[in-house]
């Protein structure tokens, strides 16, 4: 693709950045539709991000941004309007400057894109037991699209686990009905197992829970954007693997018209 004064712009703000894959994929997609637009990698530590976002509301050629660890929360207070969902969550992932109101809209396709990952690669949650680690703003997202599929049980692990019982207090008012709890991050009995944590961007990064615990057959997914310890082993003891990859092939469609570049049919 050519880059040109009329190319519109899509930043991807993280804290690190290297492992990042939505620029290759994005650009692709984009590429392949004919749109002039380019998402580029925006390298940002939480104290600059206030500057960031302040600087850049004034960028006219700018679609939005796709916003990942660290700042998924501390966006939040950046904006002046939340989708239903960012609001839920108390997260956004995508943020998208409108000039008519003077403020950033948030938005969160998380949930929406691991689920629709797995719906791409053949998975489904309906009446499956399924342990989500993770309570940030990926988690909390994950885990109110999990709900909305109907598991038997969804389970939240979290370091700290009174964040991850804030979460489910956020979350399961919206979700009569569905069986939500704290527990402990323990893969035995579970039929789906869920690393919403950042642990796995680093290679010395130690495993998310205890890996004998995983059993072959079960599903063990990643939201992140690399091979890790975690999908290794749930190919060694025979378990079923699903990368953070297709959490972001779920999200590129929404994304593109969260930013109103539609990617077509």
């Amino acid at each position: 693709m050519e880059i040109d004064g009329k190319t519109r712009v899509v930043g991807i703000v993280a804290d690190p950045i290297a492992h990042v894959r939505t620029p290759q994929l994005f650009n692709a997609a984009m590429a392949r539709q004919g749109h002039n637009a380019v998402c580029v990698p925006l390298h940002v530590a939480p104290p600059q991000l206030p500057a960031l976002l302040a600087g850049l509301a004034g960028c006219q050629n700018l679609a939005g941004l796709v916003v990942t660890i660290p700042h998924k929360e501390a966006v939040v207070a950046h904006c002046g309007e939340l989708t239903p969902a960012a609001r839920l969550v108390g997260a956004a992932n995508v943020l998208r400057w409108d000039g008519a109101r003077g403020h950033w809209l948030g938005g969160n396709l998380d949930g929406d894109g691991f689920v629709a990952g797995l719906r791409q690669q053949g998975h489904g949650l309906a009446g499956k037991r399924v342990l989500l680690l993770g309570a940030g703003g990926a988690g909390k997202a994950i885990a109110y699209a999990v709900g909305r599929e109907r598991p038997a049980e969804l389970v939240l692990y979290n370091r700290s686990m009174a964040r991850a019982e804030e979460a489910l207090a956020r979350i399961a008012p919206a979700l009569p009905g569905v069986a939500m709890r704290g527990g402990a991050a323990d893969a035995r009995g579970f039929d789906v197992v869920i690393n919403a944590t950042a642990l796995g961007l680093h290679d010395d990064d130690p495993a998310p829970l205890p890996l004998e615990t995983l059993r072959p057959g079960m599903l063990v997914c990643e939201a992140v954007m690399r091979d890790t310890a975690l999908l290794a082993a749930a190919c060694a003891c025979g378990a079923q693997a699903h990368a953070g990859q297709h959490m972001l092939d779920g999200q590129l469609m929404a994304m593109a018209d969260f930013f109103n570049l539609s990617l077509g049919a």
